[in-house]
């Protein structure tokens, strides 16, 4: 994206079509239950988003983590280093590009939530994978949902994110939360992306985009 593109003053509009996931499907061992069925659903894709690079895409992996508190279970966020080639600023999910020394990709999200977050692979029991998810930028991410155990301690890396925090789940579960953004590119091209604000931290993007596959995963 441009340094001068603002994504919240893109006009937005609610896609509240479905509603809340009922609390008691997004507990650990619901979340494990539904990784294990095999159920049809479609992926929420916006296809003009994941067909804009004609060369390959290149792979890549992020982490979405759910953390069991007091409160309920809550995703893990970073808010990526302005200092950072791609997505200086944003909000997303611990990851990045595989690297010939991953065994798969759900070894490159455990290796880049540890480098990012301080999280070691074996604080995490991953769950299962989203489908595939095309980015603006040319990689092709495959989303891992693990859960956290209990001991898991954060110490992220200041070079790769400024901080880490947390939102509900269940916030993000809710399609209320949810809205659709449109705008014009160069020759009339119209672009989406989605977007979930939780109080002061603007979620969208790539990051928003997967969370509403997730939605549509744990509703089927």
């Amino acid at each position: 994206m441009s340094l001068k593109f603002h994504p919240q003053e893109v006009p937005a509009e609610p896609v509240a079509d479905f509603g809340a996931i009922a609390p008691e499907h997004l507990q650990p061992a619901a979340l494990r239950a539904r990784f294990q069925a095999s159920r049809i659903w479609t992926p929420d894709t916006r296809l003009d988003e994941q067909r804009m690079h004609e060369q390959a895409f290149r792979p890549a992996a992020v982490l979405i983590p759910v953390q069991e508190t007091a409160n309920g279970p809550e995703i893990v966020l970073t808010r990526r280093s302005a200092q950072l080639r791609h997505h200086a600023g944003q909000i997303s999910f611990p990851g990045g590009r595989y690297e010939d020394s991953d065994a798969d990709l759900i070894a490159t999200a455990l290796r880049e939530t540890r480098e990012e977050t301080g999280i070691p692979e074996h604080e995490v029991e991953v769950l299962g994978t989203l489908p595939l998810y095309r980015t603006g930028t040319g990689y092709e991410v495959t989303p891992v949902v693990g859960l956290l155990h209990s001991g898991a301690i954060w110490a992220g890396d200041a070079s790769e994110v400024t901080e880490i925090f947390t939102v509900p789940l269940p916030f993000l579960m809710d399609d209320a939360h949810h809205f659709l953004h449109r705008y014009a590119l160069a020759q009339e091209q119209i672009r989406h992306f989605y977007s979930m604000p939780y109080h002061d931290y603007f979620i969208w993007g790539a990051t928003a985009g997967m969370l509403r596959n997730l939605y549509h995963f744990l509703r089927a």
